[in-house]
């Protein structure tokens, strides 16, 4: 048995990488075959959904193999504690030194262990699973927490400024995302980052909700540097809506709740209607109690995005950070939305990720980031006039605009003329 657990043990490692990356495939697969089919690649994406299955089968076999003979030789071994317990309990009853009773415990004790011997086997390869198990996310366990002190700081008011902030990911100088980001936001402003993708304006965004701690440098609310703060007091102060947003497993009313605990039913329904969420919700088959894990697959991208709007009305921080919050919203609903959130943001610090420059034309400052830096800062009117940046991608814009009307206007000019 000894020598089975040490042929099979040198495998182990190696068994369960197998099987990760096997799971790994299989999941990737099922969660893809959209994708999938839409580009007409089942065909290879089947061979290496099948491939890591019949490798994960070879493996296991050969494994298996590998110790059939010690195996086989142990299970036969096993029942020979009777052969010896037997004769010899026997002799010493009969020259007795062990008495009737003390010869069948004997006996009996001799046959269980079979049974004892083979669990052995089992427990030693579960604890071998569970090492292996630990060792894989060792990194998270062991990983620090933010530290934060126990105490609320007192804030006076909801200015935000960035001071020469770096912030790199993995901490090293190579890889910095933000170069020495100086910003400041007075409360109730309304700011703008715009900028080319990867220039660092979500990392920015995220790096004053505290989701990281900046490399060097600080960020202050009301004079008072966030890493001074509770993690909860932060995060009463400020809402942040994101592109990407995710629906609990639990009802619509209580996904929108999350914004406020305390918020009557009456309140949650009030904000999802001034998120235009009443419409769709009331279609869904429970309205407000549908699961979301039920209703997630019937809302669309811009359906979520609204729910999380109603989150943040319903919170009503004096922080507000918004990532394109309309990027996905239908243009009958995104005007109606954009007055909500207007009108939610007034005498508020809001802090806005812009991608399309006329939502954020009468920002009171629209600072301009590219490869971690600022290009340029101030009104529209100022990045017009001395930001080059700026304005190739109002250019751009504007040239976008004017081509989709350009478009719509050819094609019912040549439906007429039909």
């Amino acid at each position: 048995m000894t020598l089975t657990m040490i042929i099979s043990g040198k495998s182990f490692t190696q068994y369960d990488e197998s099987n990760a990356h096997m799971n790994s495939t299989i999941v990737e697969y099922i969660e893809g075959i959209e994708v999938i089919k839409a580009f007409g690649r089942a065909g290879t994406s089947y061979e290496k959904y099948a491939k890591a299955i019949l490798d994960y089968k070879k493996f296991v076999v050969k494994w298996l193999s590998s110790t059939w003979i010690t195996m086989k030789m142990t299970f036969a071994l096993f029942p020979s504690t009777l052969l010896g317990t037997l004769p010899v309990g026997l002799y010493l009853t009969m020259h007795g030194q062990l008495i009737i009773s003390q010869l069948v415990l004997a006996v009996m004790l001799s046959m269980s262990m079979v049974t004892s011997f083979a669990k052995i086997e089992v427990f030693s390869e579960n604890l071998r699973e569970m090492q292996y198990n630990i060792e894989s996310i060792q990194d998270f366990l062991t990983m620090k927490e933010l530290p934060e002190p126990s105490v609320y700081a007192n804030i006076n008011s909801y200015d935000v400024k960035l001071e020469n902030v770096h912030f790199s990911y993995t901490g090293e100088e190579k890889d910095e995302v933000l170069h020495g980001i100086d910003l400041t936001m007075p409360a109730g402003s309304f700011t703008a980052l715009v900028g080319p993708s990867g220039g660092g304006k979500s990392t920015v965004a995220r790096l004053i909700s505290r989701f990281w701690d900046v490399t060097s440098g600080g960020i202050t609310i009301g004079g008072v540097n966030i890493r001074e703060m509770p993690l909860s007091q932060l995060s009463e102060m400020i809402s942040f809506v994101t592109q990407d947003n995710f629906l609990f497993r639990c009802s619509i009313m209580e996904n929108i709740r999350l914004g406020n605990s305390a918020a009557s039913d009456e309140e949650v329904r009030e904000a999802a209607r001034k998120a235009c969420c009443q419409e769709f919700i009331e279609k869904l088959p429970q309205g407000y109690d549908t699961p979301a894990g039920e209703a997630g697959k019937r809302l669309s991208g811009g359906e979520k995005q609204r729910i999380a709007i109603a989150r943040m009305i319903l919170k009503n921080a004096p922080i507000i950070i918004l990532d394109e919050a309309t990027a996905f919203t239908d243009p009958e609903n995104e005007n109606k939305i954009q007055k909500s959130i207007e009108e939610l943001t007034k005498g508020k610090t809001l802090l806005v990720i812009a991608h399309r420059l006329s939502t954020i034309t009468d920002a009171d400052k629209i600072v301009v980031l590219k490869n971690g830096c600022i290009e340029g800062a101030g009104t529209q009117e100022e990045l017009l006039q001395n930001c080059q940046l700026y304005q190739r991608m109002w250019q751009a814009h504007v040239g976008a605009r004017h081509w989709a009307v350009g478009s719509q206007k050819e094609g019912e000019d040549s439906c007429l003329a039909l």
